[in-house]
């Protein structure tokens, strides 16, 4: 009966797992030139909804950054506590960590589905958000940022009827209200920036679902 030594057995488990994962890496397609459509607008805009849609119907991948980062949050990684402070507050995350997140959504998406076509729900929020952007995914073709507007008090009502059941600690009255003022402040001029590149496509999201997304499907006939 041959013996083997219980240390050497978990090194060689270890050792041929790092080893698994290291094969995986190298396999990995690099992520080529995307499509990309920023999805703005203000909180409870329907941003989320609208690129269900043109997932369902059209087959645009749809990254949310709030997603991925209350993911990250729960993940508890060393940006973690971070992550929560600013959410928690209404305020936006750093750059780098948000467009990190992006970059690896981005990347399993086309690992995973060979998709290249991509809708990034609430980004960018703020000029440190565009020039990291730039700095980091500069590449990818932006073809428009489609802006869903709408009225700050339906909004409002939306999201307090969305905190009833959602359990995010940023849908409750207090925490709106600060998601609003920085909206106003750091999201809005974003708008402006890319409205100066003719590159903004306004739809009004006040309206039923399925007229807001008859009107944003048409953007996206020529894509």
């Amino acid at each position: 009966m041959i013996r083997v030594c219980p240390v050497s057995l978990s090194l060689f488990i270890t050792s041929a797992s790092a080893f698994t994962w290291y094969l995986k890496r190298q396999n990995r397609r690099s992520l080529p030139k995307c499509q990309i459509v920023f999805v703005l607008g203000g909180p409870g805009a329907g941003k989320g909804t609208q690129c269900q849609l043109l997932n369902d119907r059209l087959g645009w991948s749809h990254l949310s950054a709030g997603d991925l980062l209350r993911a990250e949050r729960k993940r508890k990684g060393p940006t973690a506590d971070l992550i929560n402070s600013k959410i928690a507050n209404g305020q936006i995350v750093p750059a780098e960590i948000t467009v990190g997140l992006l970059k690896q959504g981005m990347e399993a998406e086309y690992e995973a589905n060979g998709c290249t076509k991509f809708l990034i729900d609430g980004f960018p929020r703020s000029q440190g958000n565009v020039d990291a952007w730039n700095r980091n995914m500069g590449k990818h073709a932006v073809e428009f940022v489609l802006n869903l507007a709408c009225p700050e008090e339906v909004l409002m009502g939306r999201l307090l009827e969305r905190g009833e059941t959602s359990g995010r600690n940023d849908d409750n009255i207090d925490v709106i209200r600060k998601r609003f003022q920085t909206f106003q402040k750091e999201c809005k001029p974003i708008v402006e920036l890319y409205e100066k590149q003719n590159r903004v496509r306004n739809v009004a999201s006040d309206q039923p679902v399925e007229e807001v997304y008859q009107e944003v499907a048409a953007l996206f006939q020529n894509l």
